[in-house]
């Protein structure tokens, strides 16, 4: 009874401040056009408007969709709510969240003769409802806060890495560096995507995202000509995610890229 009284007060004394934590990611709403994208906002510590901060742009996998705008806080939160992060490498931090009936990228699910779920990116075509959404936010957040020009990333996991991909080549000259976590996009656009920085990660036994898919885009980067690198984890699934919050260099990689043009 002891123990579990004692276990009772370390989950009671620290849940309020892991809640206290999320919190400090405010809650905003974008409208545009009759449509709302809800989204959390993390400004740096002692923001000051005089000075000029990154932005971190981070699109959340398929499982955070909704409108509650908490779930998408569920990966990737904790990584800028580290005390040591946010007091060596300010930035503003946004996650907006995806509707539940959409999709941040334009893809295709197909099956192939294994019953296996083929991902299929079109090169052209318009942008979902979300996608159009993101690329609004974006824009209005250049306009509205005091932010590093050519020090704006792009972050993402499962669905939220391909839409990193689409996000990049539907936004040229906006962002230094993106990070696709367990992603893909259509290898044609490697070209479209060259003057960004990449570094891309996937799990080898990853059996929802194909890692080809990762490893294909990385290849055809290197084609083009462009600043990239790829990680694959031997042993993660899907949620490689886990393994890549967990790179030491991984912040320091991103705010070290800046946009040449």
């Amino acid at each position: 009874m002891k123990k579990l009284l004692a276990i009772a007060i370390v989950i009671i004394f620290y849940l309020p401040a892991f809640a206290q934590d999320l919190s400090l990611f405010e809650k905003r709403l974008f409208i545009s056009n009759g449509d709302t994208l809800p989204y959390r906002l993390l400004l740096p510590e002692n923001y000051d408007t005089s000075k000029k901060y990154p932005l971190i742009f981070f699109m959340h996998g398929s499982g955070e969709r909704g409108r509650d705008n908490e779930k998408q806080l569920d990966h990737g939160a904790k990584l800028f709510l580290n005390a040591d992060n946010r007091k060596n490498d300010p930035a503003i931090v946004v996650f907006p969240q995806c509707p539940e009936n959409s999709f941040w990228s334009n893809v295709a699910f197909n099956r192939d003769s294994t019953g296996k779920v083929k991902f299929e990116f079109p090169v052209d075509g318009e942008p979902t409802k979300a996608m159009s959404l993101a690329q609004g936010l974006v824009k209005q957040l250049l306009a509205a806060y005091s932010i590093k020009k050519r020090h704006v990333y792009a972050m993402g996991l499962s669905m939220g890495g391909m839409g990193v991909f689409e996000l990049v080549r539907r936004s040229p000259k906006v962002f230094a560096a993106a990070i696709p976590i367990c992603g893909g996009a259509n290898t044609a656009t490697a070209d479209q995507l060259k003057q960004t920085s990449w570094w891309i990660f996937h799990g080898a036994k990853d059996n929802v995202v194909p890692p080809a898919l990762s490893q294909q885009m990385y290849d055809a980067l290197l084609t083009v000509n462009a600043d990239a690198k790829l990680t694959i984890y031997p042993e993660a699934d899907h949620n490689s995610w886990d393994s890549t919050f967990a790179e030491k260099e991984l912040l320091s990689w991103l705010f070290s890229k800046e946009r040449k043009k």
